[in-house]
């Protein structure tokens, strides 16, 4: 495989939007089942920040200095941090099951990494 193809191209290519765009899905799949008395609460706000996760990702990618990159994916980490309080009240209200919130608890886990790997090199191109 040669340099070229490994080339990230667009904000698609980045690890830390695919593997948000997967807890983006699992969120919408399992606020589904939600209480209807949620669909302006919990689900509203988790679907939000899921959504606004990805979204900051894919515009800090298109801004042309880094110091802008940088602060739209610090926002899409706050948009993470967010959803993992909203999934443990989900979890503590009986909405979610264990299971299904360690499998998404994993996910944000992988997103976090991903995404501060990004921020921080991302940094080293702030400061050079």
């Amino acid at each position: 495989m040669n340099f070229e193809s490994q080339k990230i191209k667009s904000f698609k290519d980045l690890n830390s939007w695919k593997e948000g765009h997967k807890l983006v899905l699992l969120v919408y799949k399992e606020t589904e089942t939600f209480p209807k008395t949620e669909i302006f609460g919990l689900v509203s706000q988790l679907r939000r920040a899921s959504v606004s996760l990805t979204s900051n990702i894919a515009e800090g990618f298109s801004r042309n200095t880094y110091k802008d990159k940088l602060q739209f994916y610090a926002v899409a980490l706050g948009s993470l941090s967010e959803m993992e309080n909203q999934l443990l009240i989900a979890k503590d209200l009986a909405y979610i099951s264990l299971g299904k919130s360690a499998e998404i608890n994993d996910q944000i886990v992988i997103v976090s990494k991903l995404l501060s790997g990004l921020i921080k090199k991302t940094k080293e191109f702030v400061s050079a």
